[in-house]
């Protein structure tokens, strides 16, 4: 499942450069694109995204729901 930025986001940049896919892009709040969003499968052990956002507004998008094969498959797709 791709993750997603609620409104609660405070603009701060700490999720940003952490993406191994740059997923993720600055607009009125950060957005996440769930074209290229893994949950970091692939490249670490859990969304690191999430681990740095200090407002806690990462969460997971109901509108992309996949595997752990599929989001590793999508991070092959976009780093071969």
């Amino acid at each position: 499942m791709a993750l997603m930025i609620t409104d609660d986001c405070t603009a701060c940049d700490a999720c940003r450069p952490v993406c191994p896919n740059d997923a993720i892009s600055e607009g009125a709040i950060y957005v996440i694109d769930p074209l290229r969003c893994t949950e970091c499968v692939g490249a670490e052990d859990e969304p690191q995204c999430m681990l740095v956002c200090p407002a806690d507004c990462i969460i997971p998008n109901p509108d992309f729901v996949e595997s752990k094969e599929q989001l590793l498959e999508k991070y092959r797709n976009l780093h071969s």
